[in-house]
């Protein structure tokens, strides 16, 4: 998040590309953390695991909470504007990849408990300046 709230800060807005519904999914560190910890004691052998606690957040979503918590506006941008906006993350920003993490939670028992995304944000910390 912090390379897209940095984005937002040096452009004055946080943007987010056509609708914003292409969707990413996201896991707080510490319940990233702890599904390691599971993958180590428990996964079996060559298990290919998903630690996603919010299987796809809206891009608008996640580009209207910066520009409200840096106090600048949230817009669209199109297709041929976000490598200039994004750079290297300009065709990420635009896709849409919900994650299901149901098996990884089903095999190791992995329940994420802290905030989600937008939540998170909310929270304030990723916007303290150093």
């Amino acid at each position: 998040m912090t390379v897209l709230i940095a984005f937002a800060r040096r452009h004055g807005y946080a943007a987010y590309v056509g609708e914003g519904t292409n969707r990413w999914p996201a896991v707080h560190t510490l319940d990233a953390a702890e599904l390691y910890r599971l993958a180590l004691e428990k996964a079996p052998a060559g298990s290919r695991l998903h630690g996603a606690a919010d299987e796809g957040v809206p891009f608008r979503q996640i580009a209207t909470a910066i520009g409200r918590n840096l106090d600048i506006p949230a817009r669209s941008i199109s297709p041929e504007e976000a490598d200039d906006y994004f750079g290297f993350l300009g065709s990420f920003a635009q896709m849409d990849n919900p994650t299901s993490s149901a098996i990884t939670r089903e095999l190791l028992g992995w329940t994420p408990t802290r905030p989600g995304l937008i939540a998170d944000l909310d929270e304030g910390h990723y916007f303290r300046e150093a």
